[in-house]
């Protein structure tokens, strides 16, 4: 079994014992895709394999944060956010938009990229390298800035 996965359960036991209903809530939705998903692949899940899953709760909550402001359901979007913040610990901290532009500089260089036809071939090596800590979004953006 992943030690992330361990986590997210031991912290489910002890929000349990601590009546922390919001976070109990959370966990036990995380804690059934982790499940569902074991089940599906027929093993224990990895740690990356459970980071994955909880990328893929994140952005579901974003999704639908967006749809509620849309909305105008505030108090929806604030539910969301918060099992947003809770979902996020688990995960690996995201580079800062600094760090972000520094590592397309050094992709860009090391790829040889001239312009927007190499977007394809540096963001495979960003993500290849740095799976997990960069916002794929951001890199896009800031890619086009330096191909364009």
């Amino acid at each position: 079994m992943s030690t992330l996965a361990d986590r997210i359960r031991t912290e489910l036991t002890e929000s349990m014992k601590a009546r922390n209903a919001e976070k109990t809530s959370t966990l036990r939705m995380i804690q059934a895709a982790l499940k569902n998903e074991q089940i599906e692949k027929g093993h224990e899940l990895s740690d990356e394999e459970t980071e994955v899953i909880l990328r893929r709760a994140v952005k579901q909550r974003l999704d639908s944060i967006d749809q509620y402001r849309k909305g105008g359901r505030e108090e929806l979007a604030a539910k969301e956010e918060s099992e947003l913040t809770i979902i996020q610990i688990y995960l690996p901290q995201m580079m800062s938009d600094g760090e972000t532009e520094a590592v397309v500089d050094e992709a860009i260089a090391s790829t040889g990229a001239s312009s927007r036809g190499d977007t394809g071939k540096v963001m495979k090596a960003i993500m290849a390298s740095h799976k997990g800590r960069v916002d794929g979004k951001k890199v896009q953006e800031i890619l086009s800035r330096r191909l364009g």
